[in-house]
């Protein structure tokens, strides 16, 4: 019987078992690999997820690993995301848009790359029952994480506006997507918030602002701009509330930490490998927020 509360659940390897895993540098703290042999375990597959410390001089190397090892496919994570596209035999038009895969999936030899992380976005808000077709959602930073979550949300029919340090960085953005939506950028000061916040149905974070271990800082969002019908999402997990989450809290607004997204990205992804269309969600939240709490000093 295999347990939910190991960190990774017992997995007996055979001959037969399937195999998937992530390539990241490092990669030794994912909440990928107890998340994924979680929901193996409680759907009694013979597929084990491992975690490959991958340089990113030897991913072009590794990627043709997953094809000459017969494996059903990979999580790609930083740094590597936005460098192995070139080593694939196909990528999906988002993945080519945002400039970034996370998951390769190993189709009978064709490695082809797609980007899960906005999909597993959207599938987060929709579980809050956040409605954001029509609606405006301000976006900080404009990193990796921003052009998923600003791609899917122009493609939802988000109204979105991203505030970035570099304003100018946010308007190559802004420029990148517009066929896609309705993107405007500002800059990421009290001011420029205050206003674009007027109105907005969701702000997200996906700035390292507050991470552990610099638990102390936060963005320079006004708390009289987080009234109590805004949503609050900020992609950060550790800690499970960071100074904007609880100042938004506080401030009676709604608000989800990262896990969430983590767990639905992993879904669709778990998905694609497995063919199986309903993977055993609460297994797998339960599975990372135990990881994080193991991890967490």
């Amino acid at each position: 019987m295999h347990s939910q509360n190991d960190e990774v659940a017992a997995v007996s390897v055979r001959g037969t078992t399937r195999v998937v895993g992530v390539f990241g540098y490092p990669v030794r703290h994912s909440a990928s690999p107890p998340m994924h042999n979680a929901a193996f375990a409680a759907l009694g597959l013979d597929w084990v997820y491992v975690p490959f410390e991958v340089a990113p001089e030897s991913l072009g190397a590794a990627i043709a690993g997953v094809r000459a090892l017969g494996m059903a496919g990979v999580n790609v994570t930083v740094p590597l995301k936005e460098q192995v596209a070139p080593y694939l035999d196909a990528v999906s038009e988002r993945a080519r848009l945002i400039g970034s895969v996370n998951t390769v999936v190993n189709d009978r030899g064709r490695l082809i790359g797609d980007s899960t992380d906005g999909p597993g976005f959207l599938a987060a808000l929709a579980g809050a029952g956040v409605e954001i077709t029509g609606r405006k959602v301000v976006v900080l930073g404009a990193g990796g994480s921003a052009r998923a979550v600003v791609h899917a949300l122009a493609e939802a029919g988000a109204q979105v506006v991203v505030a970035n340090r570099t304003p100018e960085r946010a308007r190559a953005m802004a420029e990148r997507f517009a066929s896609v939506g309705n993107i405007d950028a500002v800059p990421l000061t009290e001011e420029a918030l205050r206003e674009a916040l007027r109105g907005a149905a969701a702000l997200v974070n996906t700035t390292s602002a507050g991470m552990h271990p610099q638990e102390n800082e936060m963005p320079p969002v006004p708390a009289d701009a987080l009234e109590p019908t805004l949503f609050v999402s900020d992609l950060i997990y550790n800690p499970a509330e960071t100074r904007l989450l609880a100042l938004a809290r506080a401030r009676g607004c709604r608000v989800q930490n990262g896990v969430e997204m983590l767990v639905q990205q992993g879904a669709i992804a778990f998905s694609r490998w497995t063919g199986i269309e309903h993977p055993p969600v609460d297994v797998m939240r339960a599975a990372v927020q135990n990881a994080i709490r193991r991890r967490t000093p």
